[in-house]
């Protein structure tokens, strides 16, 4: 069957299209005879501003997109990798037709004064509604002081200008998409705030038996990003993580082709910290991600997760 018409649908918001324009330049790379559509909709997430575990958590955010694909309102989806949970299958009838080339998994940190993260003066408000930076701050910095802070990248930084934090910390690929780097303080290694799971990665995700829509757009998907973000989300999988917990790692393809994954298990108040790092070596990437999880499970990580409401 040929196709002559790809329906991408997507988030509405700023950060979310800009995206879906990445794959529509990608693909017309590659196909230059297939038109796109844009099919936007808003997600749960995007409307509630409150806990996003009283809605389902991450899924808040794919619920309405895998919806469409599914009612064959569209024919292809494009997610955040990290906001697609991992803890469950996708939903029946869909799958992952690539991954494409992952961007910069690094947290920034906006202050308008230009202060780096270590001089930021103790009680310095620090907007983020991210349990896994929250906690990774609480460990690092607990002089700083965290408020919850939901929204986009832009309404947050609206928020940062109306004064209702004094410092933010954002993805960097996020405001690379919404061209927004000139705000950029300082760009954090992952060292210093570990990335959440997925992070710089973006999906694209078809019905399945939907052939000809798989194989033109396959084409796009990238083997390490295929590779890391398969360790990774076996990773949390095998962990049962919800949308409360705070969970980081990243999984790497060296040059010469070596995949490793580092992850890490928080407690809230970041003074309970697990870590694991591990090489492949011979084992498939789902295989490195399982023993991973292993090993932080050994380490008391399912009390720990269990232990926080969710």
């Amino acid at each position: 069957m040929s196709v002559d018409l790809i329906r991408i649908v997507s988030r509405d918001s700023p950060m979310a299209l800009a995206q879906v324009e990445r794959v529509r330049v990608e693909l017309a790379g590659f196909h230059p005879e297939i038109r796109t559509e844009v099919v936007p909709v808003r997600t749960t997430g995007d409307k509630w501003m409150g806990d996003l575990s009283a809605v389902e958590g991450k899924g808040a955010f794919t619920k309405e997109v895998d919806q469409a694909l599914l009612a064959g309102e569209a024919d292809l989806a494009v997610h955040c990798v990290k906001d697609i949970p991992a803890d469950r299958p996708l939903p029946a009838g869909t799958v992952f037709a690539a991954f494409l080339r992952r961007d910069d998994i690094r947290d920034a940190l906006i202050h308008p004064g230009g202060l780096p993260l270590d001089e930021l003066p103790a009680g310095t408000r620090i907007g983020t509604s991210s349990v896994r930076r929250s906690a990774q701050l609480a460990a690092s910095h607990p002089h700083l002081d965290r408020v919850p802070m939901r929204g986009n990248a832009n309404r947050r930084l609206e928020k940062l200008a109306a004064g209702e934090a004094d410092a933010l910390l954002l993805a960097v690929s996020g405001l690379e998409r919404i061209d927004r780097t000139d705000v950029i303080t300082k760009i954090l290694s992952p060292e210093v705030m570990c990335p959440p799971i997925g992070a710089g990665v973006l999906a694209l995700q078809c019905r399945e038996g939907d052939d000809a829509v798989i194989d033109l757009v396959s084409g796009l998907g990238d083997p390490a990003a295929y590779r890391e973000t398969t360790a990774e989300r076996m990773f949390l999988h095998v962990l049962q993580g919800h949308c409360n917990s705070p969970i980081a790692g990243y999984a790497r393809v060296e040059r010469n082709g070596d995949l490793s994954l580092r992850a890490k298990v928080f407690t809230p108040d970041g003074k309970t910290v697990l870590n694991a790092h591990e090489w492949a070596g011979p084992l498939d990437p789902a295989t490195l991600g399982t023993s991973v999880a292993v090993a932080l499970l050994r380490q008391g990580a399912r009390d720990l997760i269990d232990g926080i409401a969710h």
